[in-house]
């Protein structure tokens, strides 16, 4: 499914950064690693390296990487990327700084556990995990994300799943966004920044 959405000319989801690292970038530390899981075409890892981060990236669809690749060429960027599954992916332990999810609720809740965890474990002592996503209200608005209710998140649902990391910031709001074709209109958000203890 993925590969055949991102086989288009246009950026899915526009080439400018994510709002929610817009709203946070006080956070994004120049020389820091960073992570940014399911990465897609690249307009959230790409940002990471503009602000001065040593960023590795992957999505597990050939077609996003392809063009994540050309946006880092296009912008002077280095970033490492990898065709890799959220399932089969090396994931290493207490490695970066940053670890980043935008928009990744394609997974139901069992699967969502364990990237959950394997996310967690990436991070450093220190270091931070971002997640940003869509809260249940979305399904109203239908400008973005998944159809499926438990894909979903809350903030019981994120407070639970990083209860062992210090929660800096969980707030869920409404707002516009114009994010590319993928995500055009009023949307229901939630914003998680955790450090690992």
């Amino acid at each position: 499914m993925w590969e055949e959405r991102f086989s288009t000319k246009e950026y899915v989801f526009g080439r400018a950064p994510a709002l929610f690292l817009r709203r946070h970038e006080d956070r994004l530390t120049p020389g820091a690693t960073a992570l940014s899981v399911a990465d897609g075409e690249g307009r959230n890892s790409v940002f990471l390296a503009e602000q001065g981060l040593v960023v590795s990236a992957w999505d597990g669809a050939p077609s996003a990487v392809a063009k994540a690749r050309a946006l880092a060429e296009e912008r002077g960027v280095p970033v490492q990327y990898e065709v890799a599954d959220i399932e089969t992916w090396d994931w290493p332990e207490a490695a970066y700084d940053l670890v980043l999810g935008v928009f990744i609720q394609f997974v139901g809740p069992e699967a969502r556990a364990r990237l959950f965890d394997r996310m967690k474990s990436a991070v450093k002592p220190g270091g931070a995990l971002m997640l940003h996503g869509y809260t249940p209200k979305q399904l109203d608005y239908g400008t973005g994300g998944p159809k499926v209710l438990e894909n979903l998140y809350t903030p019981e649902l994120l407070r639970e799943a990083f209860g062992d990391m210090e929660i800096e910031v969980l707030e869920s709001y409404e707002t516009e966004l114009d994010e590319g074709a993928g995500h055009v209109g009023m949307s229901a958000l939630i914003d998680l920044v955790a450090v690992r203890r």
